[in-house]
């Protein structure tokens, strides 16, 4: 216990430090090169604030493609009145990161848990730069994080939890995806289900155009920083007549067989889900951490084969590769060791080398083939550890097929027939 302590005020030393740094950055004391990453807290987000405080939500903006509960995140910064609104957020972004840190740590000292996880977080939010504060990603993972840590002892909280970050942007659905058969898994849901349905059925009545994003998601293309976009990349350097520009809010390609790749990676995502819906109707092997393993999975999945791959999803897998790693009988310390090192290169990418990935020049190229490569290969590691660790092998079947085993599978004889 005392190690765990030692361990983890070594961290509080680190977290203080790099967040000061990542302040100093996102206020503009400090100068990070590539694109000024702040631009969307002072000009979109600052936009949409502006509209929602009218009781709206904004439905001539095509760039609004998020769920109605990021208006709670958006006019977050209204709580600190004597800031400016872009100093007031990225203050609340601090907040939400404290929040994670101060979980973690808990967690950390409790029996069968471990310091690792808490580390994870304090070096993978750094090691994305100024993106992590500049976006209110890291408010949804903090949600997230406090839903998955709860899960064990209290699943309706979990499933409250995971509906509020769902209203807030969707991914954090997935996190029942791991949820023990049973109480737990029928107490989680019915609570997701019912704080989802009242908080759609409240901003469906109270604010025009609550449902509006979902037109505006549909008509997305592929972005150049995803996965699909290395298609593109690649064929405009062998006459593929097609263009970078502006597109519902985000850099996308534009031209001759973008919907054919969208498709595509829709498609793999279907194919992500059929693989997640297999092995939950096969996992039969349950632990504290599998619940955690099964998210950062499903997320990893969902991200990897997103149409669009944005610098800030990589702090939701920084944030669920934590909590993982925060149990000891967790086995995703390899993709996770994957996911930092994506999100070291993502910084590289975003803000640093964006011009390089817009231009598709050699350098650019290298920087989103590494990336998604990481990302790629966490992929298969992440999915076979979960499956190897929870469900039964052909002599694990075998054993509970064994008619010397009693009902339960504890390998106790049966009793011989006495007359």
């Amino acid at each position: 216990m005392r190690g765990v302590r030692g361990g983890t005020g070594l961290a509080l030393l680190v977290w203080a430090l790099t967040r000061t740094l990542l302040l100093l950055c996102v206020l503009g004391v400090l100068t990070v090169p590539g694109v000024d990453v702040t631009a969307d807290v002072s000009v979109t987000y600052h936009g949409w604030y502006e509209v929602l405080r009218t009781g709206t939500f904004p439905l001539s903006d095509v760039t609004w493609q998020y769920p109605p509960g990021t208006a709670l995140a958006i006019l977050a910064p209204a709580v600190l009145p004597f800031l400016g609104y872009a100093p007031a957020f990225f203050v609340l972004a601090l907040l939400a990161d404290a929040v994670v840190l101060g979980l973690l740590s808990y967690a950390a000292r409790r029996p069968g848990k471990r310091s690792a996880g808490v580390w994870v977080w304090v070096v993978g939010v750094p090691l994305l730069g100024p993106t992590s504060y500049a976006r209110y990603d890291v408010m949804v993972t903090a949600v997230a994080v406090a839903a998955l840590l709860a899960g064990a002892r209290r699943p309706r909280t979990l499933g409250a939890l995971a509906a509020l970050g769902a209203l807030l942007k969707v991914w954090p659905a997935l996190l029942l995806a791991g949820t023990p058969r049973g109480r737990v898994t029928r107490v989680s849901w019915i609570s997701f289900a019912a704080t989802a349905a009242a908080l759609l059925l409240l901003f469906g009545v109270t604010m025009p155009g609550a449902f509006g994003f979902l037109t505006f998601q549909r008509d997305r293309g592929t972005e150049v920083e995803s996965l699909g976009g290395l298609v593109f990349q690649v064929a405009r350097h062998h006459g593929w007549q097609g263009q970078v520009a502006l597109h519902y809010g985000s850099v996308e390609f534009i031209g001759p067989y973008v919907p054919v790749v969208s498709a595509v990676a829709l498609g793999l995502s279907v194919v992500a889900f059929g693989w997640l819906l297999l092995w939950r109707l096969r996992a039969r092997e349950f632990t504290a951490s599998t619940p955690c393993d099964a998210a950062f999975t499903a997320v990893l999945l969902f991200t990897t084969t997103s149409r669009v791959i944005s610098p800030q999803y990589l702090i939701w897998l920084v944030g669920l590769a934590a909590v993982c790693l925060v149990f000891r009988t967790s086995r995703m310390a390899v993709p996770a060791c994957l996911v930092l090192a994506a999100t070291a290169v993502t910084f590289l990418e975003f803000p640093l080398g964006f011009d390089h990935v817009v231009a598709g020049d050699p350098t650019g190229l290298v920087l989103m083939f590494v990336r998604n490569g990481l990302l790629v290969a966490a992929c298969p590691v992440a999915a076979r550890q979960l499956w190897r660790h929870t469900v039964p092998g052909p002599r694990d079947r075998a054993r509970q097929g064994d008619p010397g085993r009693d009902d339960h599978g504890a390998g106790a004889p049966l009793s011989p027939v006495v007359p």
